[in-house]
């Protein structure tokens, strides 16, 4: 098969997804244009505030979209094949990560636009609702600590002679130069935002080409900034405690913005590379469909492990935490929920296609001893050449891995943020010092994980990652499924993914778990056991009383909705 087939057919799936099982799903939720959401019902011009479905689906997208459904895949394809994993992929973002998001987002529209956690704590009562806070707390900390790894390992690179070029280049040290610099022109545009107030488009028009243009600098700045990977960590750290307690017109939402940009361009790099260097035959497929259902290694079993290492490119509880944090907030009218929730996860799901070409594009001399990002770089470098030309592989290959390490950044400021409001509300404790403990707690946790680790542990932690992510999709699942019960609706359709997910993820945790009891077991491998048991351990709390409430004959009625 060639890419442009495989990519056709996997987005003619997404198409028929879309419109007949995301139809089927907003047919069961009897969405009504009529009945007033909480953007109208709570409108404060903050948080609360009627958003057209275009514009929120763009926002919504990169949030969700960071850097999962690109490491995941990548990963997943080097241990286990390519097909298994596209397959999984289209499945998988089909049937449950779509079906999740729309679930998820309809749930907290319904129960006045709160968290899952609450819609949790008001249908499984308040201890439930603690047990999938700290849950939540622990998935988000596993979401640093892989990302933190992973991206320092993008940034760390010897001096490379590139084929054609004649002068010493450091591609580690051009994303790592590149990157900040990026964050540096985000921090500009949102002080000349507040200061100065010109009209976005304005700011558009100078702040996007000059997102480039530090894309180009730091191909003339590689060896600058060169350090190894702990010592980057350590700063990407220091990095998510300032920037989770900054406002966030200072840097969230100027970042987010010009992340967006970078998002749409990787995403037309990928189609035009896949379709151009396709149907040109500059670009072919060079890596195996399959290479077994078991394969060397801790993590090395088809099942459940490649479910569980592609995480984000099929099914993603963060994305849960996203719709009902702040998308919610924002639908307009009950019908958006479907484009929003259930098309932006579709999108993500070619972003994941897109990762997976990179890695079938690529020689095995290509991906040994790289880092997602590194291979992402080089694959998004290879498909820009074919139309460019192989003189702007440098800058091409630097573009792709700093699109890369932008959605790390936003994951990781988001993830900081929210572990420091799941802090805050399990300790009851409020104000500015309180927020820097608990920021510094949840910085401070992934910071020992990563001293502990040696070199390359990212993929140790990312099994870890994989599981806890998709758990709490299992968990939030859990809760729509007893709240759709109490209203007297079919939930069958959430139940079987429940059900799926929650067994796949549960089988990973009791694998690491013994894989931490062996007797050569690295110090990674015991953190993650330690780990594993407790999150085993607030998910079956939550399961056992899920289970009592959808087995009970006359459920109790359904509370009221918060308002």
């Amino acid at each position: 098969m060639s890419l442009p087939l495989i990519a056709g057919v996997f987005l003619a799936v997404l198409a028929l997804g879309y419109r007949f099982y995301g139809g089927f799903i907003a047919r069961q939720f009897r969405l009504d244009r009529e009945v007033p959401t909480p953007a109208h019902t709570k409108h404060d011009g903050v948080d609360f505030v009627p958003t057209k479905p275009f514009y929120l689906l763009g926002q919504h997208f990169s949030a969700i979209a960071a850097a999962g459904p690109i490491a995941g895949p990548i990963l997943a394809a080097q241990q286990f094949g390519w097909l298994p994993a596209l397959l999984w992929i289209a499945v998988g973002a089909v049937f449950i990560g779509a079906m999740h998001d729309f679930a998820t987002l309809v749930a907290s529209v319904r129960h006045g636009a709160v968290s899952i956690a609450e819609v949790v704590r008001s249908h499984l009562g308040p201890t439930a609702g603690l047990a999938m806070l700290a849950f939540i707390w622990v998935a988000l900390v596993y979401v640093i600590v892989a990302f933190t790894d992973a991206t320092a390992a993008t940034f760390v690179s010897g001096d490379a002679e590139l084929e054609g070029l004649t002068f010493r280049f450091n591609p580690g040290g051009a994303v790592a130069f590149a990157s900040i610099a990026y964050l540096v022109l985000a921090v500009v545009m949102g002080l000349v935002d507040r200061y100065l107030k010109p009209p976005l488009w304005l700011q558009t028009l100078i702040f996007v080409p000059a997102t480039l243009g530090v894309v180009f600098l730091g191909t003339r700045m590689s060896t600058l900034l060169v350090m190894d990977a702990k010592s980057w960590a350590a700063l990407i750290l220091a990095y998510c405690f300032v920037a989770s307690l900054t406002p966030v017109w200072v840097l969230l939402q100027p970042r987010g913005y010009l992340g967006g940009f970078v998002l749409y361009a990787a995403l037309a790099v990928g189609v035009v590379g896949i379709f151009y260097g396709g149907l040109s035959g500059e670009l072919s497929i060079q890596q195996p469909a399959f290479v077994g259902f078991e394969v060397a290694g801790p993590s090395g079993m088809l099942f459940p492990f490649l479910f569980v290492t592609i995480a984000c490119g099929a099914c993603s509880g963060f994305h849960g935490l996203v719709c009902s944090g702040t998308t919610s907030k924002q639908i307009d009218q009950e019908p958006h929920c479907k484009p929003v929730g259930y098309g932006a996860m579709l999108l993500e799901g070619f972003v994941a296609v897109i990762a997976l070409a990179t890695v079938m594009i690529a020689t095995k001399a290509d991906l040994t001893g790289k880092a997602p990002g590194a291979v992402y770089g080089a694959g998004l470098g290879r498909f820009l050449v074919t139309v460019l030309g192989k003189e702007h592989l440098v800058f091409a290959t630097t573009f792709g891995a700093m699109a890369f390490s932008t959605f790390v950044f936003d994951t990781l400021d988001v993830s900081t943020r929210l572990g420091r409001y799941i802090l805050q509300e399990l300790t009851g404790k409020k104000g500015r010092g309180a927020a820097m403990v608990a920021t510094l707690v949840t910085c401070g946790v992934p910071l020992l994980f990563v001293f502990l680790a040696g070199t390359g542990a990212w993929r140790s932690f990312w099994t870890l990652f994989g599981t806890s992510n998709q758990l709490l999709a299992s968990l939030s699942l859990l809760g729509v499924c007893v709240w759709l019960k109490r209203t007297g609706r079919p939930f069958g359709y959430a139940l079987v993914p429940m059900v799926f997910v929650g067994a796949v993820t549960v089988t990973s945790l009791v694998l690491l778990v013994r894989e931490a009891l062996l007797p050569m077991s690295s110090a990674v491998s015991r953190v993650n056991g330690v780990v594993a048991v407790v999150l085993l351990a607030l998910a079956l709390s939550l399961f056992t009383v899920g289970a009592r409430a959808l087995l009970a004959r006359r459920p109790p009625p359904a509370p009221a909705p918060a308002v």
